[in-house]
């Protein structure tokens, strides 16, 4: 079938990665070697009709976004990521803007991390990754609901239970935090437009953002209402990837505890239920 020059390499990158390689389980037969379509799309937060364009060449224009969120999906380093970006007509992002990119590095420690929850946001909130235990904890995100201070303004919020007090201070801390986001970025376009829509969909994040100055985000202790163990009380600690200004987030439970016991059980009905 005809495609584009990004399309066949979309295509050759996906046969070139294994399940095993990007934290998917592997086994069974596959008709082709690598990665499905339906993996790549999952792992990219994008549609497989998306993804099926893009490789026959019936959509060749993607976003940044999604171009860089493919690359991250198939482990692309500089180099590819670049000529990856090329073939799409765009250029690689610039220093100016808030990066999307997850280094080898982070990466790797990411992949030994299978039994704790982990995410990894980019500096406006917007999530980039998350591991199948931090899924099945929290949930699945898409589209405009994967950025954090949009789904607590705008959104329906989350599995954490929150007081009148705590949500008040969780709202007030990602303010903060995205101020002091787009002091360094003033110039980035998309950062731009998601203060933009929070401040005109939301009187009280436009309050916070007149009066509330730039601070960094803070560990929390949440408790969790999951829908298949009940509740779980978890340490919620926020590490930030200076070079690249990530924020990489982590679920812990204390050891023989309750709340580990229910943590280890979501790691096999959680991640369980979202392979099927």
């Amino acid at each position: 079938m005809p495609t584009t020059p990004l399309g066949a390499a979309l295509r050759r990158r996906r046969e070139l990665v294994t399940p095993e390689a990007v934290g998917l389980p592997g086994g069974g037969r596959r008709r082709a070697p690598g990665l499905r379509r339906e993996e790549l799309a999952q792992l990219a937060g994008v549609s497989v009709d998306y993804v099926t364009r893009l490789e026959q060449g019936r959509s060749a224009h993607p976003s940044g976004q999604v171009v860089e969120a493919l690359a991250r999906a198939l482990r692309l380093d500089d180099a590819d990521r670049a000529h990856l970006f090329e073939l799409a007509g765009l250029a690689p992002p610039g220093p100016g803007v808030v990066s999307g990119r997850i280094t080898p590095g982070v990466q790797r420690m990411l992949d030994r991390l299978t039994g704790t929850p982990v995410a990894v946001f980019d500096a406006g909130w917007t999530q980039l990754l998350a591991n199948p235990l931090y899924t099945a904890l929290m949930g699945e995100w898409h589209g405009e609901d994967l950025n954090a201070v949009r789904r607590t303004f705008l959104g329906s919020g989350s599995r954490v239970r929150h007081t009148p007090g705590s949500m008040a201070a969780l709202r007030a801390q990602q303010v903060a935090d995205l101020r002091a986001t787009a002091d360094r970025y003033p110039d980035d376009p998309r950062l731009r437009r998601l203060v933009a829509a929070l401040r005109a969909g939301s009187p009280e994040f436009d309050e916070l953002w007149r009066r509330v100055p730039a601070a960094p985000h803070r560990s929390a202790r949440k408790t969790i209402d999951h829908p298949l163990v009940g509740a779980l009380t978890l340490d919620c600690d926020v590490l930030h990837v200076t070079g690249e200004d990530l924020r990489i987030m982590l679920y812990t439970a204390e050891p023989g505890t309750p709340d580990a016991e229910r943590l280890a059980l979501i790691g096999v009905v959680g991640t369980q239920s979202l392979v099927g």
